[in-house]
């Protein structure tokens, strides 16, 4: 199923640990990306803006196939 504006969503972490941005950025990655619910703000092209509303802090933008649905 399509990830939409509105989705909630978690990060998979399996697919993001390994990929290009985590090679170009901080590789410690918080747990609420992986455990809490995100909820998608914003599609680009292959890419969702997911803003994760139980931790102060700053959206992010991940690709959708580092994402999955929240239930």
């Amino acid at each position: 199923m399509a990830i939409k504006k509105g989705d909630l969503v978690h990060a998979v972490r399996e697919k993001l640990e390994n990929s290009l941005e985590a090679k170009a950025s901080d590789t410690r990655f918080p747990n609420y990306m992986f455990n809490t619910k995100g909820e998608v703000v914003d599609l680009r092209g292959d890419y969702a803006l997911v803003k994760f509303g139980h931790v102060p802090t700053p959206n992010i933008w991940l690709r959708l196939d580092q994402l999955e649905s929240a239930k």
